[in-house]
């Protein structure tokens, strides 16, 4: 019987998949919900993309514009059109998951415009959305590629509501805006929306390798949004020897929010693994001198309020020894923070005067704890590439686990952006080097994640986000910020954004903040209860998560102890409640136990949390961190109410969260 069904679903398979010529073709996803249809019209290419018989992207353009090769845009014949059903499933080193299913049925088409030069067009499409990209093999005809235009199009139709950011091609560090989609001139990628129907899209890019970042305009009208890559100083956005292989744009597609969260169509759009032994990647929680310095009690540069000194550094390494957590990172270690914005500032093999780089590493090794390098460049990029690799050789040579990286300011040579090739190449060979030295990665300043992971497993997380230390010398990050991310910047890949902060209000500042060029830092707090902050070690996923706050702060608060429970790598994810910018809840299994983070914005909720996740067949003990009766947002967001209690999957869980509150739960088996 298990044969025969075999047998059916793969001839329904089939067709799935079809050729009718080569200038017109269909392809189903494998449960036959989403639709793809690719047409010639008068030699232009086109694709329209249709939801369980709905048509949710019409009539959009494909094509490449060069500056020295005939365009392939228009006056095009197709050629060939061939078909693939592809089915798989995989492990990641690490993830939301511990197994995926790689299931999409695919087309590629084949193009050529009058000077027989030839492009592929790869559509794939997947149970949760759709991808594309365009290859141009090698061709004798051609000894380099410079690309002027992307025509890639999306014409979303409708007018849905829609979470982006503005396009920016050195940061994602703003907030995100909700706002129809006709009121968007443009964006960065993932850009997501609601259809007044509940169907709900993502817009972003797969797997972006030796290419320019996309950003997308709106053309207005009809809301078709347009690629706009980033591009070199002198406008060219693309440069190839010979060849070309773009990133997949994708676009994610779900009836619920909290599905776009648990696709992994982004992922599965990367190659496998190329690291062969991974057993030195490891997912861990690690603390640092970070926090203080951005509050003003520590600083970067040597001195009296040096935070990376030796003697700070064991400090910290205690706390994470008795607490169990697994990394230390001393930032400002290193030479060259008095000369920021200087070329040649940095230099990330010399230690400053009051830090014993061999002392501290072999410390944290006797102690369990793992020693993290810190590389801020400043933006130099030439003098970190020259001196890279000798850097990361010292780091490996002293045991140092990982490495964070920084790239704070313009990038050097000027007229580079962050988000251009020159960039992505270089975040990319940043990665490659550090894995042959064995070393994880966490990167800030970078460019946006489209989940390389599962190519380069030792690409941990990294910042692409307005993240905490914005609390710490601006107005803050609202509370709706964090129900917003998770639906957006986070369905790219992990995002370090530092939580664990316990002094909400800043008050153990010392009286020692830096005068920051910025906002009134009279008004500066973390726009969260300590609840909340439990709750986003489950709901913003990173396989490396900080405890942010100064040990000071945080010991001997009983609310400690759910960071130390919480793992940062999941076998299973579930979203039982989500609205995007609202609330959401995310469920987390590791091993036998569940972890829930719940968290809402400016609005007081009462979440009810229905366990039907949990095995029928056994009872479990939870313990619920949450707002308190006497928490309050504005005065008192610092407490917290601890509760435990037995639950099986019949319960509902019944937690009110107070305005930007939220709440975590562990859940064990009992015996």
């Amino acid at each position: 019987m298990n044969r025969l069904i075999t047998v059916v679903s793969l001839f329904l398979g089939v067709l799935m998949i079809s050729c009718n010529s080569a200038r017109r073709s269909e392809i189903y996803s494998p449960d036959a919900d989403v639709k793809v249809r690719l047409n010639l019209d008068e030699g232009v290419p086109f694709y329209r993309v249709y939801y369980k018989d709905q048509l949710v992207i019409g009539k959009s353009r494909l094509g490449l514009q060069f500056k020295n090769l005939d365009n392939l845009d228009r006056e095009i014949i197709a050629v060939d059109c061939d078909t693939i059903m592809h089915r798989e499933q995989w492990k990641p080193v690490w993830g939301q998951t511990s197994s995926i299913r790689n299931d999409y049925n695919e087309v590629v088409w084949t193009l050529r415009n009058e000077a027989r030069l030839e492009m592929k067009v790869h559509f794939r499409v997947f149970d949760d959305g759709i991808a594309f990209r365009y290859v141009m093999p090698n061709n004798s005809l051609v000894d380099s590629v410079l690309v002027s235009k992307e025509l890639s199009q999306f014409n979303i139709k409708g007018n849905p509501d829609s979470w982006s950011i503005p396009a920016n091609f050195d940061t994602y560090e703003m907030l995100y805006r909700h706002k129809r989609l006709s009121q968007v001139k443009n964006a960065n990628t993932p850009i997501t929306m609601k259809r007044e129907d509940g169907v709900y899209l993502s817009i972003h890019e797969a797997n972006l390798t030796n290419y320019a970042g996309m950003t997308l305009d709106n053309l207005g009208g009809n809301n078709i949004l347009e690629s706009n890559l980033v591009p070199w100083p002198d406008g060219v956005k693309v440069r190839l020897k010979a060849g070309l292989v773009s990133p997949w744009r994708t676009v994610q597609i779900a009836s619920k929010a909290g599905d776009l969260i648990t696709s992994n169509m982004i992922l599965n759009l990367n190659e496998p693994s190329r690291i062969n032994t991974t057993d030195w990647i490891k997912p861990m929680k690690y603390v640092g001198v970070w926090w203080g310095m951005h509050i003003g009690t520590e600083v970067w540069t040597e001195g009296e309020r040096h935070g990376a000194t030796t003697e700070n550094s064991k400090r910290y390494i205690d706390f994470a020894h008795e607490h169990g957590f697994k990394g230390f990172l001393p930032e400002g270690w290193n030479k060259g923070w008095d000369k920021w914005g200087q070329r040649g500032a940095f230099d990330q093999i010399t230690p400053a005067k009051d830090f014993n780089l061999l002392e501290v590493a072999q410390y944290a090794k006797e102690k369990g704890v793992g020693f993290i390098g810190h590389h801020e460049t400043g933006g130099d990029i030439p003098t970190y590439e020259k001196n890279m690799d000798a850097a990361f050789k010292l780091l490996g040579d002293v045991g140092a686990v990982g490495v964070k990286t920084g790239y704070a300011g313009g990038i050097y040579p000027r007229g580079q952006h962050h988000h251009g090739q020159f960039m992505v190449n270089h975040y990319r060979r940043v990665v490659k080097t550090a894995a042959k030295y064995h070393l994880m990665v966490d990167a800030h300043e970078p460019i946006k994640a489209t989940g390389i992971a599962r190519t380069w497993p030792n690409m941990m997380t990294r910042e692409g986000v307005r993240g905490q230390e914005w609390n710490g010398w601006s107005k803050g990050n609202p509370p709706s910020h964090y129900a917003t991310i998770p639906f957006t910047r986070m369905l790219g890949g992990p995002i370090d954004y530092t939580p664990g902060i316990f002094d909400l209000l800043i008050k153990n500042k010392k009286d020692q903040r830096v005068k920051w060029n910025c906002d009134d830092l009279s008004i500066t707090r973390v726009h969260t209860t300590l609840a909340k902050q439990l709750a986003n070690y489950v709901v913003l996923f990173s396989p490396w998560q900080m405890v942010a706050d100064l040990p000071e702060n945080m010991e001997g608060n009983p609310a400690l102890k759910f960071i130390e429970d919480v793992p940062t790598t999941w076998d299973e994810t579930l979203v039982p409640i989500a609205e995007i910018g609202e609330h959401v809840v995310i469920a987390r299994r590791r091993g036998n136990n569940w972890f829930v983070g719940g968290l809402t914005d400016e609005k007081p909720r009462d979440s009810k949390l229905a366990l039907n996740f949990l095995d029928g067949n056994r009872k479990y003990y939870a313990t619920i961190y949450k707002d308190s009766k006497d928490t309050d947002f504005d005065t008192a967001p610092e407490r917290i109410a601890i509760e435990t209690k037995e639950v099986s999957t019949h319960d509902v869980l019944n937690i009110h969260m107070v305005k930007g509150g939220g709440f975590a739960i562990k859940i064990v088996p009992l015996n």
